[in-house]
């Protein structure tokens, strides 16, 4: 099952604010996760995952005000 969450033409400002959002959803799941957490090691996963989410939407960011003032975004969920 495939679960289509983008799927259009956005502006460039408009880009980096639906990956932001959907982004800062994952870290808020993370950073839920870490303080329910007694597990050390699942801790420092989740730290890491935060850590790597964060690097990948500065480079998104940065990928997206190169391109221009518009581009075609895509997202889906596909779940098995």
């Amino acid at each position: 099952m495939i679960i289509q969450l983008i799927n259009g033409h956005f502006t460039a400002q408009e880009a980096i604010e639906i990956l932001t959002q959907m982004i800062h959803v994952k870290i808020k799941f993370h950073e839920n996760k870490i303080h329910k957490s007694a597990n050390e090691e699942d801790i420092k996963f989740r730290e890491n995952k935060i850590k790597q989410l964060q690097k990948e939407l500065h480079n998104a960011t940065q990928h997206i005000l190169v391109k221009g003032k518009s581009l075609d975004v895509f997202a889906a969920v596909e779940l098995e």
